[in-house]
């Protein structure tokens, strides 16, 4: 979403912030939107960064919005998937290119906030959120293994631990790398770590690339209204039953704490899964 709207947003004035007409569950706000808006009018958005799963509108007075579009959240500059889940609309000054950012949520899980000078990297630092995945160095990946006893596709997804990585991610994380998903983090050896690290560089760079998965509920697109395509490239997620594109086994699908993980059972071996059962259930 970053890239999607960056050029189009960056140095434009917001001329107005307000909510959609909709009878939608409403969104989690802080403070509320009247105050936000008072805020924000005639400010300048002089910069759009990522941090973890959330988008960073950096204003002129350095506030800042974070938006985080949870599971069906999006941020969109085009014709949004229907006018019944729009929610809010940054209006834009009139430079060229588009003159609206929409927020559209499905289920009303996102959240938008708005910090004061110096408050959003706080509420965004380490105490909330761990390093990011894309900037992590293998000794990083190798205390976030042996600090955990929970399984890796389970610690993964922690983002108090590493920030950015979804569940879809995860599984297809560690089908490239050949890790099973069961394994406790703590029990991957040195050389494991490092094709784990080399492994959420590839994919994440690689879904970035292809702008995301549109799965097919339909609800992910781009900021432009249009459909990822890294659903295309999928190695396991979503196709339980189908033959592993490297060594032909079956996918399986498991639940992992209330989450599907997809993985090869083939290629991604338990090894050292059954001298570990001992071990205390997590930490």
């Amino acid at each position: 979403m970053v890239r999607g709207i960056r050029s189009a947003v960056e140095g434009r004035i917001i001329q107005d912030f307000e909510s959609c007409p909709n009878r939608c569950r409403p969104l989690t706000m802080t403070p509320s939107l009247p105050v936000q808006r008072e805020r924000v009018r005639g400010q300048r958005i002089v910069e759009v960064r990522r941090r973890a799963k959330r988008i960073v509108l950096l204003l002129e007075d350095e506030s800042a919005f974070v938006i985080e579009p949870r599971m069906t959240g999006l941020l969109l500059l085009s014709d949004p998937p229907d006018r019944e889940h729009l929610r809010l609309v940054w209006k834009l000054s009139a430079t060229g290119g588009e003159t609206a950012l929409w927020f559209w949520d499905r289920r009303g899980l996102g959240t938008v906030s708005l910090y004061l000078k110096g408050e959003w990297e706080r509420h965004l630092g380490p105490e909330r959120l761990g390093p990011d995945a894309l900037e992590m160095t293998g000794a990083q990946w190798q205390l976030f293994c042996q600090s955990t006893t929970r399984p890796i596709k389970v610690a993964m997804l922690d983002q108090i631990r590493v920030a950015g990585i979804g569940n879809l991610y995860a599984s297809e994380i560690l089908h490239v790398c050949g890790i099973d998903p069961r394994r406790r983090a703590c029990s991957l050896v040195r050389k494991e770590i490092g094709r784990l690290g080399e492994a959420v560089r590839y994919v994440l760079e690689e879904a970035i690339r292809y702008e995301g998965s549109t799965l097919s509920d339909g609800t992910y697109r781009n900021a432009l209204n249009r459909a990822g395509s890294y659903q295309n490239q999928h190695r396991v997620y979503d196709r339980a039953g189908f033959p592993c594109p490297r060594c032909g086994f079956a996918i399986r699908r498991i639940v992992q704490a209330q989450r599907a993980t997809f993985f090869c059972p083939g290629c991604q071996k338990r090894r050292l899964w059954k001298q570990l059962r001992e071990v205390p259930p997590h930490s």
